[in-house]
């Protein structure tokens, strides 16, 4: 059932997953249209963001923030239309980006909501304009601190971040390597973004072919995989490299520690003899100081098409549970969201 102007369909976490998500763990529900009281807008959604960071809330173990609520509104970054307003602030037909969830319609006071003006692509504010191009412009440039000539590796190469990682290396003179799964992606990461090589993860000899990729080593890995993906760039992290860590796609659906001898020997002795900086960091902690000169400095870039971006867009709110465990799977090419409702 599509978008309507009179009822407002909600996707409920209905159970935790156990491993990766499956469609019984979302159900959707059909409710009645919210109403504002005054001092509110009544938001329609038309633009949802599916992030790899919301499978992690799916689950009920500590975290850096609290997990979703059984039979709640997943929760999620979206663009949507104002559609009626008791807010002085607010004007019927703004464009607004906000974080109301995988759902029609929602009620806000306004907290939280940034005007979007007339973007050209309003979906864009999910992405290469919004958090995902914020996490690859500071992961990057403030921990990652690449130096002309250095040489610069990204997973998820084409993905959300990965692709905004790659090319603000290029834009400092580096030498970039993506990693990506599959030759498509591989493809469009040389030819599109403009990286200087791109291996692909699937298939046997990945640490071989990353190494003749990077004959010089490796000064800044931008880290949002892990897995055997981190195995093979371990070694060729140079003295001095700089790791910044925003996420491990490769382990959210892990329900025990990988098997196999225990490695943390290895990773300590290694960081200690080659001074390696490994940094950890969750983007929401620098909206304070940083996002401004991200918004002008991204805004610039993508305006004069220093930085390319592609989206891979999902329609209908239905369709979003099997996104976004597509999603987890690797299974996107470009930033994904879902088109719930029309402009």
């Amino acid at each position: 059932m599509p978008q309507t102007p009179d009822r407002n369909r909600r996707i409920v976490l209905a159970s935790r997953p156990t491993g990766a998500p499956t469609p019984a763990n979302f159900r959707l529900d059909d409710g009645a249209l919210p109403v504002p009281a005054q001092g509110q807008v009544l938001l329609r959604t038309v633009y949802l963001s599916l992030d790899p960071y919301m499978r992690g809330r799916m689950s009920d173990a500590p975290s850096y923030t609290p997990p979703f609520a059984l039979e709640e509104v997943m929760g999620g970054g979206t663009v949507c239309r104002v559609a009626a307003s008791l807010h002085p602030g607010f004007q019927v037909g703004d464009w607004v980006a906000g974080m109301t969830g995988w759902q029609d319609y929602a009620l806000s006071d306004g907290a939280g909501l940034t005007p979007l003006g007339k973007l050209a692509h309003p979906s864009w504010a999910l992405g290469v304009l919004g958090m995902p191009g914020f996490t690859a412009y500071v992961g990057l440039l403030d921990l990652g601190q690449p130096k002309p000539g250095d040489t610069v590796v990204v997973a998820g190469a084409t993905g959300a971040v990965g692709a905004v990682v790659g090319q603000l290396a290029k834009l400092r003179g580096c030498t970039v390597v993506g990693i990506a799964g599959g030759p498509a992606k591989c493809r469009s990461a040389v030819d599109e973004l403009g990286l200087d090589a791109c291996v692909d993860h699937h298939g046997e000899g990945l640490r071989k072919r990353l190494a003749a990729a990077c004959p010089k080593g490796i000064d800044v890995y931008f880290e949002n995989v892990g897995g055997a993906v981190f195995d093979a760039v371990l070694p060729l992290l140079n003295v001095g490299a700089r790791v910044p860590i925003c996420g491990l796609i490769a382990h959210y659906n892990d329900t025990a520690l990988p098997p196999g001898p225990d490695r943390l020997p290895w990773l300590l002795s290694t960081l200690l003899k080659r001074r390696i900086k490994l940094q950890g960091f969750i983007i929401t902690d620098h909206y304070a100081t940083r996002y401004r000169a991200f918004a002008e400095e991204m805004g610039a870039w993508v305006k004069d098409g220093a930085v390319k971006y592609r989206e891979d867009v999902v329609a209908g709110l239905e369709n979003a549970p099997d996104a976004f465990i597509g999603l987890l799977a690797g299974k996107n090419f470009g930033k994904l969201v879902v088109r719930v409702g029309e402009d």
